[in-house]
């Protein structure tokens, strides 16, 4: 189950020729690509943080702010791409969905022996 961790980025790349077959907008896939590999980036080295932490509170709290801060990200960059360009945005938005089920589907695979600083055994 260790090679769901990456279905997300898997998504992402099966999503491109989608997206140039189909004609949508490349704005989309890009704003949304980045965003998600930086956020992937700063949700990984959070959570190897909080799982560090021994207060179960700042834990928790160190964990849930990055998970509210990233939904805010991904829906600003979303608007902003839907501003510069409406097809873009709705592309963005569904890719967006996409990965957020495949990001999720690839977490719960895990469970508690996936996540930073917990032993598979």
């Amino acid at each position: 189950m260790r090679g769901l961790r990456w279905l997300d980025f898997a998504v992402l790349a099966a999503a491109l020729p989608v997206f140039v077959a189909a004609g949508l907008p490349l704005l989309g896939w890009a704003a949304v690509t980045g965003v998600w590999a930086l956020q992937r980036l700063a949700h990984d080295r959070l959570s190897r943080r909080a799982f560090a932490v021994r207060d179960p509170r700042r834990s928790t709290m160190l964990l849930a702010v990055g998970m509210i801060a990233r939904v805010w990200i991904l829906a600003l960059v979303i608007f902003g791409v839907g501003a510069i360009e409406r097809e873009a945005g709705l592309a963005a938005a569904v890719l967006s969905i996409v990965l957020v089920t495949s990001y999720l589907i690839g977490v719960m695979s895990r469970g508690a022996a996936g996540a930073p600083g917990m032993s598979n055994g």
